[in-house]
């Protein structure tokens, strides 16, 4: 029993903790940060306001984390973000394929709490900044409202990843808010604030449930009047719920920090008058059954400030890919801008622009100009409102955060300002660590020196070289025009045959395509085109092409449109070889092409992209000469993913286990090796709602082990399903071979490893 007699005032439980780096935000940019730097030695404190990890992917908001891929809408082949951002989606994949973001809640705990050298401080809310000079943080002041308890904590180095930049903002920071004029930045799609509005607004969701027999509906006094007559009703449709109903979005007017509370409140009574309608209006019969099972209680958060770094990306960077000495994360969703009335607005409910293909984001974003220690992550990153329309996106945001967890370690070691790690000699250092996690900078190959494989004879069991894809699958119609890409090989002229069915005489135009850059997947140059004419029924179709690539790159044999043709497909699955379609999905307005207005900056054309499994087959065709890019010399190329190349050791297709032999002309003290597999980059792997079709990506390999020049298996592993496996052997090995012997990982798909590294 506790007896306290009066006392004129008394203080909350103070505690004081000092860490190499504090991170403020526990979204999913925090995560990553803090998870890559707790990894590599350093000592993290990571703060959340909120009861669990996630920010807008977290149980409290429900947003399906997404980046490069945007669902698969785009041209960005092979795009999703590496490093510990795809770590996480992955095991979500494995554990939670069906979408339940109740469980990646616990993923992303799981995670974070494993680290031994993360301090995680859950309903946290940082509120004071105390500076020790002008340019230097000196620590930070929380509570906790769960325990009653005020943090003091102290660090030579502060990641803001809160959102809204709490620390940054605190700190004096120099901060945008707002649309910037055009011609500042040769911005053409910049928004004219009159009319379009300054800011993305809030958005809030919510789920129904069919209980099996009729539910009533009594709206609360709050709910809003007349929905009926908002524009953004007229098309409602039920199967509409969670971050599909995005356009439920409020607050662009509005100081989307200080009124905050006001547009939730907005965002709720649209949300219970919209139910109010659908319940009790008698248009929406189908709904008698259904229930409200569940309405978010705080809103998912697009735009507020943005603080400024020694760089701020911009439109341009975004559409021409320009390349930057110092890039250290990528982007790919669209430049999407909203209208600021949101539900209120006629406009449509979103504005998206595509580039070609990914484009570089460079260190000089993610630190503060003015605050010496400050690092910054998330969406308030030095960009401008127009970039910020891509970059703002959470795998995007996260991937960038990656970079910044990283940084904080090299300068904790070397005892460095964020700055510093611009100098050209040391973002080498940076850009190097970062991909050797999987980050997978475009343009910037692993140049590893310490890597032993780079000393090793490298051999394997066989090399595909893939002459054909039996055509073994179910007809595709041609009611799109569809492609198959091939990575090709400069100087030579290939003939290819496809197996064609049509219900009646016709002819099929069949267009050899490429891309304009060579690193890019979309097919914008027409090399040559060829009209066949059909005859009714199953026949051969044979095309010669006189064209040939200046280097290699991606080819795309493409078979136009015709809906009286079908063509063979294949069951087949091989890394880095896929199809696609020129079709619509209007989920980021994609709608076969993108025909822009002149004046705003944003190129023409046609949109190219894959099917989703258990879609998504390649055609079954033959091809001459057999392409061959497949071998094991990609094993230490320095790239972990597909680009103008798969970069990929693929197995021969017959081959059921298949191995690669590291051969050095002297014994070496081997105490780490590092796999990294396939996991189909170009599967979006939304974390919540959607669902998918596998829990363990197809061309992953499962089971494989590894073993040294006498035969002894110094490794095994058994029911793979992650890209990187980082592999600690109790003890140094001395040997002058290992052996990797993998087990082909299903009976469509050949064994594949894209890199390896011995230390």
């Amino acid at each position: 029993m506790i007896v306290k007699e009066f006392e004129k005032k008394r203080s909350v439980k103070t505690e004081s903790r000092e860490s190499d780096l504090v991170v403020v935000g526990g979204g999913m940019s925090g995560v990553c940060c803090s998870i890559v730097a707790a990894r590599a030695g350093i000592k993290v404190t990571l703060v959340q306001d909120r009861p669990v990890l996630g920010g807008n992917a977290s149980s409290e908001v429900r947003l399906w984390i997404l980046g490069a891929t945007s669902h698969m809408g785009n041209n960005n082949r092979w795009a999703r973000e590496g490093g510990v951002i795809d770590e996480i989606l992955v095991e979500n994949l494995y554990r939670n394929k069906e979408g339940n973001p109740l469980i990646l809640d616990t993923i992303l705990l799981e995670k974070v709490t494993i680290e031994p050298n993360i301090t995680l401080l859950l309903d946290t809310m940082v509120y004071e900044v105390k500076k020790s000079s002008n340019t230097t943080i000196q620590n930070i002041t929380a509570f906790c409202s769960q325990n009653a308890t005020k943090y003091i904590l102290k660090a030579p180095l502060f990641c803001d990843a809160s959102g809204d930049g709490i620390v940054a903002f605190q700190a004096g920071a120099p901060f945008r808010m707002g649309a910037e004029d055009g011609s500042e930045f040769d911005e053409g799609f910049a928004p004219d604030v009159e009319d379009y509005g300054e800011l993305l607004g809030h958005s809030m969701y919510f789920y129904t449930k069919d209980v099996g027999q009729p539910v009533r509906y009594i709206a609360p006094a709050f709910a809003l009047k007349n929905v009926e007559d908002l524009p953004r009703i007229r098309n409602f449709q039920l199967q509409e719920d969670g971050c599909r109903l995005w356009w439920v979005e409020f607050g662009g007017r509005l100081d989307t920090i200080h009124q905050s509370q006001d547009i939730k409140w907005e965002l709720w009574k649209f949300i219970y008058g919209l139910w109010n309608y659908v319940k009790n209006s008698g248009k929406y019969p189908e709904a008698e059954n259904l229930t409200l099972e569940w309405v978010a209680t705080i809103p998912g958060k697009r735009e507020s400030r943005r603080f400024e770094g020694d760089y701020m990306l911009v439109q341009p960077d975004v559409v021409e890919q320009r390349t930057h000495y110092d890039a250290v994360a990528f982007g790919g969703w669209s430049l999407d801008l909203h209208p600021a009335d949101g539900i209120y607005s006629e406009k449509p409910g979103c504005n998206q622009w595509h580039s070609k293909g990914v484009y570089q984001i460079p260190w000089r974003c993610y630190y503060s100009k003015s605050i010496d220690n400050l690092f910054l992550a998330g969406r308030i990153i030095s960009a401008s409102h127009v970039a910020f329309g891509s970059s703002r996106v959470m795998a995007t945001c996260a991937h960038g955060a990656q970079a910044v967890g990283m940084a904080a370690v090299i300068a904790t070691k070397n005892k460095l300002k964020p700055g510093d790690l611009a100098q050209r000699d040391i973002i080498k250092v940076l850009q190097l660590e970062l991909n050797k996690r999987g980050q997978s900078i475009p343009g910037i190959p692993i140049e590893d020196k310490t890597n032993l494989v780079n000393e090793a004879h490298i051999s394997a069991t066989s090399e595909l070289e893939l002459s054909n894809l039996p055509a073994d699958g179910p007809w595709k119609a041609l009611n799109f025009s569809c492609a198959q890409m091939l990575p090709m090989q400069k100087n030579l002229r290939y003939h290819i045959m496809f197996t064609i069915r049509s219900d009646r005489e016709t002819s099929l135009d069949v267009e050899f395509r490429t891309s304009s850059k060579s690193h890019n997947h979309t097919p914008d140059v027409t090399l040559e085109t060829h009209r066949i004419e059909l005859s009714k029924g199953e026949q051969e179709v044979e095309v010669t092409f006189e064209k040939n690539l200046p280097e290699d790159q991606y080819g795309f044999i493409c078979l136009m449109q015709n809906e009286h043709i079908a063509v063979k497909t294949s069951e087949t699955l091989v890394s880095g070889i896929v199809s696609v379609f020129n079709k619509e999905n209007r989920a980021v307005s994609n709608f076969g092409r993108q025909d822009p207005p002149p004046g705003i900056g944003v190129e023409a054309f046609e949109f190219w992209c894959p099917e989703r499994r258990p879609g998504g087959k390649n055609l079954g065709f033959e091809i001459r000469p057999a392409v061959k890019t497949f071998g094991a010399r990609n094993l230490n190329n320095g790239y972990t993913r597909p680009s103008n190349r798969p970069n990929a050791w693929v197995a021969a297709l017959e081959q059921s286990k298949a191995k690669v032999t590291l051969s050095w002309p002297e014994k070496k003290e081997i105490k780490r090796i590092i796999l990294m597999f396939d996991t189909d980059f170009d599967h979006p792997m939304e974390s919540s709602l959607m669902g998918h079709p596998e829990h363990v990506i197809p061309f992953c390999v499962n089971d494989y082990r590894i073993m040294d020049s006498n035969g002894h298996v110094v490794f095994e592993k058994k029911d793979n399903h992650q890209t990187i496996n980082s592999i600690e052997l109790d003890k140094p090995e001395s040997t002058d071979k290992l052996v990797i012997e993998l087990m082909k990982p299903n009976k469509y798909t050949p064994v594949a490893l894209y890199e390896v590294f011995c230390y």
